[in-house]
């Protein structure tokens, strides 16, 4: 068996993708380590969850620094003194600049199927709310590489669940998360196992 893929995990909330990172990890589902958590914000559900699992959390808030581009810096040198191999955006708020080291070793999960309902500020309810207004029947969920636009960069898989008549944005978020649930795991698996390439900004997934 290879080495353990080597993740860093940021997050601004509660720390549910992160929780389930964590579980398909303990149960044996994923050869990888969570080696170090950044924060956006310290005072977060996810912060004292990750602590409690005994994970290297660091809060790296914008205000602490000069400018953004100070900030970035300090989690890229985090990154690196950590030698992380796999970036993985778990409801990560803020954008996130894409040093030349990590070009193509960042992951995000975005609610929703990309390119449509995506972009600054679609997260949380307002993603599943615009899917209801928009009467489509299907919704679920995108793993993409992460590149300098919001919700933007090749995209590695998808999954869906359908949108139900009584839908409401609590109940299709729920059922749209346990697709999360699976789908992230299995880009994180692919990752570690060199089974992804990307060509003219599409992913190919290599046979085994």
């Amino acid at each position: 068996m290879s080495d353990p893929l080597r993740i860093a995990a940021m997050i601004s909330g509660g720390g549910r993708t992160l929780t389930n990172i964590l579980d398909q990890i303990d149960s044996g589902e994923l050869n990888a380590t969570v080696e170090l958590v950044i924060a956006s914000r310290g005072e977060i559900a996810g912060v004292e969850l990750a602590q409690g699992r005994g994970l290297d959390v660091r809060v790296v808030r914008q205000r602490d620094f000069a400018g953004e581009d100070d900030m970035h810096d300090s989690i890229s040198a985090a990154l690196i003194e950590k030698r992380i191999e796999l970036v993985c955006l778990c409801g990560y708020l803020r954008w996130f600049r894409v040093d030349e080291p990590f070009i193509g070793r960042v992951m995000n999960i975005h609610p929703a199927l990309l390119p449509d309902f995506g972009g600054e500020g679609m997260h949380g309810q307002v993603v599943h709310q615009a899917v209801l207004d928009s009467g489509g029947r299907f919704s679920g969920c995108t793993v993409h590489f992460v590149d300098a636009e919001y919700d933007h960069g090749p995209i590695i898989l998808q999954r869906t669940c359908p949108v139900l008549p009584n839908d409401d944005p609590d109940s299709l978020a729920a059922r749209v998360f346990v697709q999360e649930c699976i789908a992230y795991p299995e880009a994180i698996r692919l990752f570690g196992s060199n089974r992804l390439s990307v060509n003219d900004d599409r992913v190919h997934i290599l046979p085994v």
